[in-house]
């Protein structure tokens, strides 16, 4: 009898995981839209690079080329990063009480915008988009669009419970409300804060009533 032959074949070698190659991405898109807001707060738009942003999220530039085409599409996805709105959902608070409701949303959108991390980040996209057309309609569809679309559905909401008056468009309500608060930001115009939010709407709220 050959031996050899019949001795039971030894446990086979573990071969260790590879890399992890989806982690590794995620990692390093986070770490780009990262460096982008630090280096935009840091030199500005104008100065940011495709190469400075690559050397200071420790990636080459063609790992960035291969998700965006220009430093303002990184600078796009930045902002929605920062907004925490990567999938365009919004859901508007609903407590019954529709005037408690957009108070809040108002109280926080001025917060959002006079935040210094965000106000400059902001701009350099605002500036952006008025050349950028591409870009302006990514801006539209996946961050201005949804917040409008959710505040018109808490107005229509309020139609419906007899809070607001039937005959008023929830869609341009909405517009209103959110349009003064983004002059007053865009041109500095006055103080941009929760009396100047309150305003608005008190303002709006006298209009849209019910009759």
């Amino acid at each position: 009898m050959n031996h050899l032959n019949s001795m039971e074949p030894g446990p086979r070698p573990v071969t260790p995981p590879g890399p992890d190659v989806s982690r590794r991405s995620g990692r390093a898109h986070k770490a780009i839209l990262a460096a982008t807001r630090e280096l935009v707060a840091e030199v500005g738009y104008q100065r940011l690079t495709i190469e400075g942003i690559a050397s200071a999220a420790g990636v080459g530039k063609q790992t960035i080329y291969r998700w965006w085409r220009s430093k303002a599409a990184i600078l796009f996805d930045a902002v929605l990063d920062a907004n925490s709105q990567e999938d365009g959902s919004v859901e508007l608070p609903n407590t019954g009480d529709v005037e408690a409701d957009l108070r809040l949303v108002l109280r926080e959108s001025v917060a959002a915008m006079v935040d210094p991390d965000n106000d400059r980040l902001q701009r350099a996209i605002t500036a952006e988009i008025q050349t950028d057309l591409a870009v302006a309609g990514e801006l539209v569809r996946r961050l201005l669009r949804p917040q409008l679309d959710a505040t018109q559905a808490r107005i229509a909401a309020g139609i419906r419970d007899g809070q607001v008056d039937g005959s008023v468009d929830p869609g341009m309500v909405a517009e209103l409300l959110f349009g003064p608060v983004f002059h007053r930001w865009l041109l500095r115009t006055g103080d941009l804060d929760d009396a100047f939010a309150d305003g608005v709407l008190d303002l709006v709220l006298t209009g849209i009533r019910p009759r």
